[in-house]
């Protein structure tokens, strides 16, 4: 009995065994297939460095550019800086100082500065004694305007010395503006137009001595003319005073 029952029971267990084991093979090969696939990351570090050495290069070839946007922006402030012009206020003054100086030399009596009119103006004041006969009113009124003719060329010497005086204050007023000027000058224009400036108050200056040296050289030309006329005129009347030379013979 217990040997013909056992192959009985054990049939149906195997065969149930069989139906779990496929049963749950089809469950979890349905919930394999019913959850979402997930991505697996990779980490690759050549590819991460190479990336990077990009990024700075881009980096760096942005900084060149903006430097050389710098250095155009600044070449072209220094461009306008080397444009930029200073002002001479002092331009009108200086000329208003030679006219002056210009009209006190025009004031010059007798003998005037210009060369058209002297020859005839110095044989007026300086006649030949010998070849013209003068009466004695008529040499005196030559003295007298030679006299007057010195006189004014040396008052006119005078006044343009004190002219010369006064410019002196006014031209070291015109040379600290101008030196103040050149000492900010921000470009090479308003560094070349200080220079500039300051030959022109140079120029000036010269041109204030030549114009005082003409008029002192005028006046001691009279001074001497005067003498070497009075010494014509004084052997004139000592020829006329002597006459002929021959003695006197009674009729």
């Amino acid at each position: 009995m217990i040997m013909t029952t056992m192959p009985l029971f054990k049939k149906p267990l195997i065969a149930g065994a069989l139906g779990c084991a496929i049963t749950g093979s089809l469950v979890l090969a349905t919930l394999a297939t019913s959850e979402p696939a997930q991505a697996i990351i990779v980490f690759d570090p050549s590819n991460y460095s190479q990336n990077i050495l990009t990024a700075a290069r881009t980096l760096e070839q942005i900084n060149n550019q903006i430097r050389m946007l710098q250095n155009q922006a600044q070449s072209l402030i220094n461009q306008a800086k080397n444009l930029t012009t200073i002002s001479f206020p002092e331009l009108q003054a200086l000329k208003q100082t030679m006219q002056q100086i210009d009209q006190l030399m025009g004031q010059a009596q007798g003998i005037q500065f210009k060369v058209a009119s002297l020859d005839q103006q110095f044989r007026s004041l300086y006649p030949d004694s010998f070849a013209q006969s003068l009466t004695t009113s008529q040499q005196m009124q030559s003295a007298r305007a030679r006299m007057d003719t010195a006189r004014g060329a040396f008052e006119q010497t005078m006044t343009v010395q004190a002219q010369v005086v006064e410019n002196i204050a006014a031209d070291q007023a015109a040379l600290t503006g101008i030196i103040a000027r050149s000492q900010s000058a921000e470009g090479a224009l308003q560094a070349s137009q200080a220079t500039n400036q300051l030959l022109a108050l140079v120029a000036k200056q010269q041109f204030q001595i030549q114009t005082l040296m003409a008029a002192q050289y005028r006046a001691e030309a009279i001074e001497r003319a005067n003498q070497a006329q009075s010494r014509t005129d004084a052997q004139s009347a000592s020829a006329k005073f002597l006459g002929s030379g021959s003695a006197y013979t009674p009729q």
